[in-house]
């Protein structure tokens, strides 16, 4: 009689959910921005912001001259965010992030 044993299933299991569970929850941050000063300014830095790999979502405050933005970490970091606005010609800053 043989005896067949499954001791590599579950490495195997492992094997296969390699990646699955590794991708980062979407983050939001807000951004103090500069500059703003006509109605056209938030269009451009929403635009900007967009053009930035990994960026889901924007909203941008004109009267509050802010930005939040939603975007995949794995993807974005908020140091590209204002460099984004900053090549734009909107110079901003991290204000906050949950």
């Amino acid at each position: 009689m043989r005896h067949t044993t499954f001791g590599f299933l579950p490495l195997l299991g492992m094997l296969l959910n390699v990646g699955v569970a590794l991708a980062a929850p979407p983050q939001t941050a807000t951004l103090a921005v500069e500059n703003m000063t006509c109605g056209t300014c938030p269009i451009v830095v929403k635009k900007a912001l967009e053009r930035v790999p990994g960026v889901r979502a924007t909203a941008v405050d004109f009267d509050k001259k802010t930005a939040t933005v939603t975007f995949d970490p794995d993807k974005a970091t908020t140091a590209r965010l204002t460099q984004g606005t900053t090549d734009a010609g909107f110079p901003s800053k991290l204000i906050a992030k949950p």
